[in-house]
């Protein structure tokens, strides 16, 4: 079974980005993979110093360890001045190779203004650093102050198509690259 991990780079409590995590999470689920969020606002993690352990910081292995049991990822990101969230990226900075390496990731930014493919070009340019895979679709959600009910649900019929391309495009390729059912 495909198993895949989702992390959002947001910490605020109300977060279109881990609403954004949740529909692709569950759009992924609906086609058979396996599917566990890693919530960065639960856990503790140390501003990268270049080191490979943390001992002082358990979640710092939880997370490098449930990302290396991992065949794929789901990274979304607000898009803050330009980029992907300094959260996200010290996040990734707290793996190595051996946890991302031949991962197949797919991404999602959030953005308060136009939509635009800033963040994402920056995330498969920090993914191919490590060797992992991106899937060519993408989701930029602009003004997302309007995507979202109050219920967490979209409010528009094409972006909901595009999680369909996207969660399906995530799995397919991911048994394909990975060799897994």
């Amino acid at each position: 079974m495909v198993k895949i991990v989702g992390i959002a780079g947001s910490l605020r409590p109300d977060a279109y980005s881990q609403i954004a995590l949740a529909i692709a999470a569950q759009r992924v689920q609906a086609l058979g993979a396996q599917v566990e969020i890693l919530d960065l606002r639960q856990m503790q993690l140390p501003f990268c110093d270049g080191g490979t352990e943390y001992p002082h910081y358990p979640d710092v292995k939880k997370l490098q360890d449930t990302v290396a049991d991992a065949d794929g990822l789901i990274l979304v990101s607000p898009e803050y001045h330009g980029s992907i969230s300094g959260v996200l990226k010290n996040t990734l900075d707290l793996m190595s190779f051996d946890q991302l390496s031949g991962k197949v990731a797919g991404f999602i930014t959030i953005l308060g203004g136009q939509s635009n493919s800033n963040a994402l070009n920056d995330l498969r340019i920090i993914l191919r650093w490590v060797h992992a895979w991106s899937i060519p679709e993408q989701i930029a959600i602009g003004q997302a102050w309007q995507a979202f009910t109050p219920e967490g649900k979209l409010t528009d019929e094409k972006l909901s198509k595009r999680f369909d391309q996207f969660a399906h495009s995530l799995v397919t390729n991911t048994r394909k690259l990975r060799s897994v059912d």
